[in-house]
C-alpha cells in the first residue's frame, strides 16, 4: 500500500508552485487524480492553468482573489481563506484524489487568515495513502516538523529584484 506523504515547498525563492506542477505532471502520467486548490492566486491569467486543462486527472480550483498584501482590507481575504479552507478540509476528508495540493496555504497561515490547528488535524487524520502538498513562504514550524519532505527555495538572484525585468509570460505566469 502507498504511504501518503506531506510535502512542503517553502522559502523566499521562486519555484514552489512550479515544483508542485512538475510533481502534478509526473503523477498525472501515472494516472493519479490530483486536486489543486489555489488559496491566493486569482487576479492574473496563468499559462499553467491552460496547460493543466489538457489532463483529465487534474482539477484546479482558484479560491483566492489575488495577492493579499496589495489589498486595503483583509476582510475579503479572510472570508475567502476560511471558505477555501472549508473546501480543502472537505477534500482531504473525502479523499477522492490521490494528491491534494494546497497552493500558497502557507501565506494564508502566516497572515493568520485561518488558524493552524485545524490544518494540522486534517493532515494528521487524512487517509493513509493521501499525498498532501503545501506551498508558500513562511511554512509554520509545526507543519515542517510533521512533513515527510520539505524543500526550502532560496533566492540567490531574481530578474525583477536585481535588474528590474518585469514578469514574463511563460516564465512567471
Amino acid at each position: 500500500m502507498r504511504k501518503g506523504l506531506l510535502i512542503i515547498y517553502t522559502g523566499n525563492g521562486k519555484g514552489k508552485t512550479t515544483a508542485t506542477l512538475g510533481l502534478t505532471l509526473r503523477a498525472a502520467g501515472h494516472g493519479m487524480r490530483i486536486l489543486i486548490l489555489q488559496f491566493i492566486k486569482g487576479a492574473w491569467h496563468y499559462g499553467e492553468l491552460d496547460a493543466l486543462k489538457r489532463f483529465p486527472e487534474v482539477t484546479v480550483q482558484t479560491l483566492g482573489s489575488g495577492f493579499t498584501w496589495k489589498k486595503e482590507s483583509p476582510a475579503e481575504d479572510m472570508e475567502l481563506a476560511q471558505r477555501g479552507w472549508a473546501r480543502a478540509a472537505e477534500a482531504i476528508r473525502r479523499a477522492e484524489h490521490d494528491i491534494i495540493v494546497l497552493d500558497e496555504l502557507n501565506y494564508v497561515l502566516s497572515y493568520k487568515l485561518i488558524p493552524l490547528e485545524p490544518v494540522l488535524e486534517a493532515i494528521r487524520t487524512r487517509r493513509e495513502d493521501l499525498h498532501v502538498v503545501i506551498t508558500g513562504r513562511n511554512a509554520p514550524k509545526a507543519l515542517i516538523e510533521m512533513a515527510d519532505l520539505v524543500t526550502d527555495m532560496r533566492q540567490i538572484k531574481h530578474p525583477y529584484h536585481d535588474k528590474g525585468i518585469k514578469a514574463q509570460q511563460g516564465i512567471e505566469f
